[in-house]
């Protein structure tokens, strides 16, 4: 469903994404996982036709981003790190503007719409404005928005970020029951190792701006030696705290003096 083969991002002197390669199999359940400023995000950005790479290529159910955006943006749902919501709209209103953005024909639209709020147990709350909503029942509006065009890949991008174990628990209940159901690709970030650890079928670290590790859990630990997730990934990417406010203002500064530089 994706194939990424030596791709490599740079932002003037700044490489952000040094000559990667992976793939993601159709129904996988897939975790990316990296330090701040690892390359994560910039790797998302490209698949999702938010950024060009510099080189390299990827494929996308089938179809190149940069040569047939239109179509791969067809082919995904996304979940953002921050909120992409109008929050002076309800919760159907949001529904339908994507669904009218993504030609979804009317009938279609609105049985779509009925039968996702009701699968994230907001159908009650569908007339409600998204701002009297709490962040967990924004998370889930968003990931019902992301999946109304029956995309084939949802990518969530740190989507459990803030919120508390109830509702990330029921998140991942429906995102699995989802896969199970529909056969999505899921493609998602985290910072959470016991979620990476529980769902994820596979994993693929990556540091500096480059793949380190790929494998299931499992074999994570076994390459590490170590008992858990979290330790591995810290076996493979060090203890040392990121300088994470460094690294964004570089890369602000590399975006502002070449961004769309190949």
């Amino acid at each position: 469903m994706i194939e990424v083969k030596n791709l490599t991002k740079k932002f003037h002197d700044l490489t952000a994404v040094d000559d990667i390669s992976f793939n993601v199999a159709e129904g996988e359940i897939f975790a990316f996982l990296g330090p701040n400023g690892a390359g994560k995000s910039t790797t998302i950005k490209i698949l999702t036709t938010l950024l060009q790479p510099t080189s390299g290529t990827v494929i996308l159910n089938g179809h190149d981003p940069v040569e047939q955006p239109d179509a791969v943006r067809r082919s995904f749902g996304i979940v953002f790190q921050d909120p992409s919501l109008d929050d002076d709209l309800t919760a159907l209103e949001n529904m339908e503007i994507h669904g009218v953005l993504y030609d979804v024909p009317t009938k279609i639209r609105r049985a779509r719409s009925e039968e996702l709020l009701k699968f994230v147990e907001l159908w009650d709350r569908k007339d409600s404005l998204v701002k009297e909503f709490s962040g967990g029942m924004k998370r889930r509006l968003e990931i019902a928005r992301g999946l109304l065009h029956h995309p084939k890949i949802i990518f969530l991008d740190e989507p459990t970020l803030g919120l508390d174990p109830q509702t990330r628990n029921h998140m991942w209940t429906y995102l699995r029951e989802l896969n199970k159901r529909e056969g999505t690709t899921v493609f998602f970030t985290t910072h959470y190792m016991e979620e990476a650890d529980r769902i994820a079928q596979r994993i693929a670290v990556i540091d500096h701006g480059k793949i380190i590790a790929i494998g299931t859990s499992a074999e994570l630990k076994q390459q590490t030696a170590t008992v858990s997730l979290e330790d591995a990934f810290l076996a493979l990417t060090g203890s040392t705290i990121r300088e994470e406010s460094a690294d964004s203002t570089a890369r602000m500064r590399a975006i502002r003096r070449g961004i769309g530089h190949r």
